[in-house]
């Protein structure tokens, strides 16, 4: 009996199976039979999260390829095929590597403009950049990459900044090469109404700097995605990020937020045409305003006027300045200005673009500074929010604020990136990894060539749980002839080499006489060379083979120490090895009535300037000073005779964008007066008015002040303190 049932039963399924599968393929092939009548293709049923979401508004073909209506996958593919014949390129079979491999290295020619032609300003800023790098030649023979001077930011058509003709005008080049090892900047590609991927002329082989890139066409390896930034954007300085203090909590007054255009028809209406349904006017704030456009008026829907009233209700920037989470999502094309707007404001960005490959994303790792959604699960964004905890929105809005100043804050800093990203997939073997890009100070200001090595930088030994080295080298920078053994100098090298942190000493010779025989120095316990330097002030910064230690404590000849007061600083600065430490302060202030910079030598309980007449720093930045800095600032240093401290200064403060620590010394501490016959810069009438010109030069060059003001001081314990002299163990700073 059993049994009996058990076939019954088996019975009955498959009968219904095979109902379900008859009635199933009856209604695909009726479909299919009503739709090939039609001339249309058959869609397939929308997900029922789809419908829920987009009721009125989605195309789901676009909603999720983001092509044109009516454009199959198929159709967009043949397009882009079309447009750019060599979609497989790589760098090892797009790419001549034997054009970097000569003596002048990593070299970018800029092509020359053609008279009377129009170039827009933001092209205007990027071809400058390039320019003022320090990868720039003028002779294309010693070129590694090229830059097209056509203005090709705006391949819109319907664009007054449109520059037809490329095509032709590229193939007259007679190194275009079929665009190998040329990298083509693009910011807006395609026009009404699908807005595609197409810039007007074949690309060929050349690499594409392109905003609002999709991840389908990117070429992964070769090609880079750029922001997208408006023709305002600085091109050197830029404003910091808006993060001042780490607040804990770190919420703001709005949890979400997002204010902008709503498109009414085309391409990227879907999106934003949604936005309002997660809008409450109270913790989440989505607005849209259909009030843009000439003929706004004739496509105007039922939610228009109501949109645009409660529009105007907020303001743009107390939004931006005062929410946690910023949406950012596609406009008429992938990328939006939105992006960087919310980067800057430390509003950590919510992405709604499917299919954008997110600007440098070979080398940055976004997911550690932006929330990704997806344009058909807009409702799930606010409790996807919601559950971010905050420790996750502190660590965020910390990263946005890294990657800004890093990377994005100036076109300058884009266009240098652009250029590091390329160098580094020419010169595998020595390239940055992903740390190096992704943490403190950034990839720009990491030199691979100095080392590969995270342990040989002063900004990782935290993340490596390391500390500096226990010694230091001396450099001593010598401009007077040595005529006397009682000369400072000779002094100087007696209580530096008593130092049991002192691995060697280096003389840096700069005076016009040679310099004298070994016999006429002391004997000392350690090492001692001296070298040539060139009569070049910058000498005192060349980044000398001889350093072997982290530390480098960089002194004049006629500094006046005691062996503890350069013990104690050298412990101090193996606290802070990113910084300058040490003793002369100077301070810099901004002068209103000449609009001007100023630099003042008195000594206050303020500075933002330790000179490196004696001070201690990390000897990378001797690399970073010789190849980083341009070489029209090292020759106003060597013209002058001036000013290389206060370079120095800058430079690292731009880096860390902290002050230099300044040590405790003796209150009788004073600058020695120039011997006669000395060359001593301060000897020089004009020396102070020089240093003024420096601070306005060094500060036009960087585009901003990098020099930070401080009021820190670092004592040794129970320094000054009415005890024991016997529990001192830097007693000898107090005497006079």
């Amino acid at each position: 009996m059993q049994a009996r049932k058990k076939y019954v039963l088996l019975g009955l399924c498959t009968c219904c199976w095979l109902l379900l599968y008859y009635w199933g393929g009856l209604q695909d092939r009726l479909l299919g039979l009503i739709t090939h009548r039609r001339g249309e293709v058959a869609r397939p049923w929308p997900d029922w999260l789809d419908r829920v979401l987009l009721p009125d508004y989605a195309d789901q073909a676009e909603l999720q390829h983001g092509g044109g209506p009516g454009e199959s996958p198929r159709q967009r593919q043949q397009t882009w095929a079309g447009i750019y014949k060599d979609s497989h390129c790589r760098m090892d079979t797009c790419f001549d590597f034997a054009r970097c491999q000569g003596q002048s290295g990593f070299r970018v020619y800029v092509y020359p403009t053609e008279k009377g032609e129009q170039v827009s300003e933001s092209y205007r800023k990027i071809l400058t950049s390039v320019a003022e790098s320090r990868y720039y030649t003028s002779d294309p023979r010693e070129a590694c990459l090229f830059v097209l001077g056509i203005d090709t930011l705006d391949r819109d058509q319907l664009s007054s900044q449109f520059v037809p003709n490329v095509d032709e005008r590229i193939r007259g080049y007679p190194l275009w090469n079929d665009g190998r090892n040329h990298v083509i900047f693009n910011l807006y590609s395609g026009t009404w109404p699908n807005y595609t991927e197409d810039l007007g002329f074949n690309v060929g082989q050349a690499i594409l700097a392109k905003a609002s890139l999709n991840t389908e066409h990117f070429r992964p390896g070769f090609d880079i995605s750029i922001p997208l930034f408006s023709k305002d954007h600085p091109q050197k300085g830029g404003e910091r990020g808006w993060l001042v203090r780490n607040t804990v909590p770190p919420q703001r007054k709005y949890l979400l937020m997002f204010k902008g255009k709503r498109y009414l028809t085309g391409i990227g209406s879907d999106t934003r045409n949604a936005l309002h349904h997660i809008h409450n006017g109270k913790d989440i704030v989505s607005l849209t305003t259909c009030r843009h456009g000439k003929d706004w008026e004739k496509h105007k829907d039922a939610r228009c006027d109501h949109d645009n009233q409660e529009y105007e209700r907020f303001d743009y920037q107390e939004l931006l300045h005062n929410s946690t989470f910023c949406l950012v999502p596609r406009g008429r094309r992938l990328g939006s200005f939105r992006f960087l707007e919310s980067l800057q404001a430390a509003c950590i960005p919510v992405l709604l673009s499917n299919g954008w490959e997110l600007p440098f994303s070979d080398v940055i790792q976004w997911n550690q500074a932006v929330i990704e959604g997806d344009e058909r699960l807009l409702l799930q964004v606010p409790s996807t929010v919601r559950a971010v905890g905050s420790d996750r929105v502190l660590a965020l809005r910390q990263r946005t604020q890294m990657l800004w100043e890093a990377y994005f804050s100036t076109v300058d800093k884009i266009v240098l990136t652009t250029l590091e990203i390329i160098k580094d997939r020419v010169y595998s073997h020595v390239s940055r990894n992903k740390l190096m890009w992704n943490a403190l100070p950034g990839g720009l200001l990491v030199l691979p060539e100095y080392s590969t090595h995270l342990a040989h930088y002063p900004f990782y030994y935290l993340n490596l749980g390391i500390s500096p080295g226990q010694e230091f080298t001396a450099v001593i920078h010598a401009t007077s002839p040595l005529v006397s053994q009682s000369q400072p100098i000779m002094k100087l090298l007696q209580v530096v080499s008593k130092s049991k942190y002192c691995s060697q000493i280096i003389i840096l010779w700069n005076s016009e006489k040679p310099p004298p025989h070994r016999s006429k120095w002391p004997p000392m316990p350690v090492p001692l060379t001296v070298t040539d330097g060139r009569r070049k002030t910058s000498s005192r910064f060349l980044p000398h083979a001889a350093i072997e230690t982290d530390a480098v404590l960089s002194l004049d000849e006629d500094t006046v120490l005691l062996t503890n007061e350069i013990n104690f600083a050298f412990h101090v600065w193996r606290s802070f090895p990113e910084r300058i430490a040490g003793y002369p302060p100077r301070s810099h202030f901004w002068d209103p009535v000449k609009r001007a910079w100023g630099y003042t030598s008195k000594w206050t309980n303020e500075y933002s300037i330790v000179l490196t007449g004696a001070a201690f720093y990390h000897r990378y930045y001797h690399h970073l000073f010789s190849h980083y800095l341009p070489p029209s600032l090292r020759a106003l240093v060597d013209r002058t005779l001036n000013c290389d401290d206060i370079l120095m200064n800058f430079l690292v403060s731009a880096v860390t964008h902290l002050p230099p620590i300044k040590v405790a010394q003796r209150k009788q501490y004073k600058e020695m007066p120039a011997l006669q016959g000395s060359k001593a810069p301060w000897a020089n009438p004009e020396h102070f008015t020089q240093r003024q010109e420096c601070v306005n030069t060094f500060a036009s060059w960087f585009g901003y002040m990098p020099l930070v003001h401080s009021q820190f001081r670092l004592d040794p314990v129970l320094f000054k303190d009415h005890v024991s002299v016997f529990r001192k163990k830097y007693k000898d700073l107090e005497r006079v």
